[in-house]
Formats: C-alpha cells, structure tokens, sequence
C-alpha cells in the first residue's frame, strides 16, 4: 500500500492449533480490508508450534515456523506477540518474556490473565507495551471493548454472562430434551463442543476466569480468581430443570459479579461468582441456546445492554485476536499514558474494594426439599425461614404418587444473605420430617 505512513507490523505467532490456524487464515484472507483500517500492513511472520511439519503446511512458504517459542519472543525483528498456547506454564514464561523484550502481546489466554494478570499488566506498564486480550473471554464478542471503552461513562452495577458454550449446550439439551447429564455430556464431546477432559468447562471454572477478568475491567480492582466462588453443573438434576420451566424460570451457568453498596449508596464490595442459576424465562439472556455465549450489562446511565454471538471457534475467536492487534498497530506510536489502561482504570486509581465471600452475597433461591407427606411440615419449614429473616416468594407442593407417603416441595425466596439460608438450611434439614438434603439453587431476577 503506497500511502502507508509506517511500515508493516511484524507479527511472531505462538501456537497455531485451532485459534491460530484461524487467526492466520483469517488474517491472510482479509489482509487488504484489515490493512486499510489499520493503515499499515499487519503480517504474521514467524510461528512457533511444536508441529513444525503441520505448521508449514498450514503457512505455506514466506512465514519461519520454529519449534521454540523463545526463538520468536528473542526475535529483535518481531513487533508484536501472539500467545495461543494456553495454560499457565510455558504461555505466562513467554508473555513475560516477550514483555521483557519490549514487545506488545496479544493473547486469549483467559486463564493466564485470571491467575497472572496483575504480574504481567504490571511488567507490560513498566516496559510501556500493550496487552491485548480481547479474545479471552467470550470469543468473537466485544466485550471487552464495550466495558473498556463503549461503556467508560457508567458505573457498572452488575454483569451477568453465559460465558461457557459447553455448559450452555449441556444445559439446553438437558431442558429440551430431557436427558441426564452424564449422556448429554457425551454428545458434547462426539460434537467438539466439549473437551476428553471437560473438568474446566463442567466445574464452572472457564467461567470463573473469564468474570474475573470481567470483574476487574468493570470495577477498577486486581484479577482475584482465587476469590470467585465456583460451582459448576455436575451435580445439576433433571428435575430441577423442569420444576423451573414450571414456574417460569430456565437454569444457566451464571458468571455474576455485582457492586455492592450500603443505605448510603457507598460501596463496600465486589460479589464474584460462578454457578448454575434461576433466571426469569422472559429475560433475553434466558433465550440463549446451544453453544452460544451472551454478557448483561447494567450501567447507572445506559442501562442494560447485552452483548450475543460465538464465544468459541477458530473464527471467532481469530476475530477477536485481529481486532487486538489492529489496535496495537494503531497506538504503537502513542504515548502509553495516552493508552486505554489494561484494566480500563488508571494503575494509580485501582480501588481496594474486597471480593465478598459467598455468605455474603444477596441473590434469591429455589429450595427443593423432599419430605413426609403429613400436615404441619410446610408450616415447620416456613417458620424456620421467618426465624431467619427469609421471605417466601412462590410454593410449589407436589402430589404424592399413588401409594407413596413422600413428595417434594420447591420454595422461592426473596432476595436475601446468602449466610441467612445457611443457618435456615441447617434447620430445616434437622427437621425428621425431611428426608433429603436440600437443593439450593440461586436465583436472579436481572432487573
């Protein structure tokens, strides 16, 4: 292009799998287009993938492949870093590295930056580079961008996000179709929508990393992942799932992180969770199906907003990856201080807001609770509820089955402390007209 006011930009690859494959193809088919809103050309000029023969196969000729990652990080000719190998090992020795090296870093290592984000943010500001992420969480969302950039005006009250596809999928095919768990699981697995080793995805913590992430953007505060609390689908029912279709509700995997405040409207911290949740069947986000991913949004002067489309894939995700390197491209000149902050807040105004523990989150629930069918036990259950300061929102009392002497009854609160329906759960468990374990399941309502 001869009206380039700056040279190419050099780019070193590490890893080429399913992203980075995308990634170059992507980039290679789009190169014109990209380069004229970029205003220089953007090329991916080394690789580094273990598979050296596949990798040269994919690249074709014209791009190095190495075997060492270190030989594209040390490489004085490389302007910017892109780390797809994941995990937390070699993929944090190599962004610190190419850090060192005075090299900007794109990356779409969610779980690098939720367990090591404030070392490396920190390195990267004290070398003055650029660390791109967008590609971390949700795939070829934005979502990063709208909470940096799009939505810098607003407080942030709350974000709440089916930002797993895997747990999605599962949960959709459960509720359409019926089926348990552990089968739906395996057709995740035939399908590609799941790993061999779904622990990540299943536990809730692939979500875990991405909120946090989320968290820290929206709030100004460190990636506190060892804060979160998770829990995953596994031990999720079948019949809780239609006992919420029946009274209105669907069950996702929520990562939640709120703003809490006190009368005075001061706050005091920040709610970080993960794990399956009642939402009100008539909301948007309950609509999303399948393997796709959405993130709600509550700003104090926008509002809701909320954010849909592919959170994993080759594609998508290499559409995230390229729009960080476009923007890397754009400000390589700018003065850092003139950057957006890694985390949206200035380094120097990061606040020391603490992640409240889970007995300190205010959500409602669904209690189901299996008991002896005989007067006076739904009376004993709420009474201990009224005990602990707990509202009572909706009942639902099953019928026994011909010839049983047992059935279930399903309570929805009022939003209260989570520590409030603890102590009222160890009660009514106590109670010998409660035959089971009490399912807890927590409840939003996203207004």
């Amino acid at each position: 292009m001869a009206n380039e006011k700056f040279g190419p930009v050099r780019v070193g690859l590490l890893g080429i799998g399913t992203v980075g494959g995308g990634t170059f193809e992507v980039l290679r088919r789009n190169q014109d287009e990209i380069r004229r809103r970029a205003g220089r050309s953007i090329l991916i000029t080394k690789v580094a993938d273990l598979n050296v023969e596949r990798a040269r196969e994919i690249v074709g000729p014209g791009v190095q492949v190495v075997a060492d990652a270190r030989e594209v990080v040390n490489d004085p000719d490389i302007d910017v870093v892109i780390e797809l190998i994941g995990g937390y090992g070699i993929a944090r020795e190599m962004v610190l590295a190419a850090i060192e090296n005075g090299k900007h870093v794109v990356t779409a290592n969610k779980a690098l930056l939720a367990v090591h984000g404030s070392e490396i943010f920190l390195a990267a500001s004290r070398k003055g580079v650029m660390v791109a992420f967008e590609a971390a969480v949700a795939g070829g969302i934005p979502i990063i961008k709208a909470l940096r950039e799009g939505l810098t005006a607003n407080r942030i009250e709350w974000i709440a996000g089916i930002i797993n596809g895997t747990t999605n999928f599962i949960l959709s095919e459960m509720r359409d179709k019926g089926l348990p768990f552990d089968q739906v699981l395996k057709e995740a697995q035939r399908l590609g929508y799941a790993e061999a080793d779904p622990t990540f995805d299943i536990e809730g913590i692939d979500a875990a990393h991405k909120i946090t992430i989320l968290s820290a953007i929206a709030f100004g505060v460190p990636v506190q992942f060892d804060r979160a609390h998770v829990e995953g689908i596994t031990a999720l029912q079948g019949e809780d799932i239609r006992y919420a279709e029946q009274l209105g509700y669907r069950i996702k995997l929520l990562g939640i992180t709120r703003l809490r405040a006190d009368a005075a409207g001061k706050p005091f911290g920040i709610e970080l969770r993960v794990h399956p949740t009642l939402i009100p069947a008539r909301r948007l986000i309950a609509s999303v199906e399948g393997a796709m991913n959405a993130v709600w949004v509550k700003g104090d002067a926008v509002g809701h907003t909320m954010y849909y489309g592919k959170g994993a894939g080759a594609e998508p995700t290499a559409s995230a990856v390229i729009a960080d390197l476009v923007d890397v491209s754009r400000t390589m000149t700018v003065d850092p201080g003139n950057r957006v902050p890694h985390l949206a807040f200035q380094a120097e105004a990061m606040s020391d807001l603490p992640i409240l523990p889970v007995e300190r989150i205010e959500t409602a629930y669904y209690l189901r609770l299996r008991v002896s069918d005989e007067p006076g036990v739904l009376a004993d259950i709420t009474r201990i509820l009224a005990d602990e300061r707990i509202s009572i929102d909706a009942v639902l009392q099953r019928e026994p089955a011909e010839g049983e002497n047992q059935t279930d009854i399903i309570l929805l609160t009022h939003r209260t402390i989570e520590g409030q329906v603890n102590a009222a759960i160890e009660r009514i468990e106590a109670l010998t007209t409660v035959l089971s374990r009490a399912i807890r399941i927590r409840l939003e309502e996203l207004v």
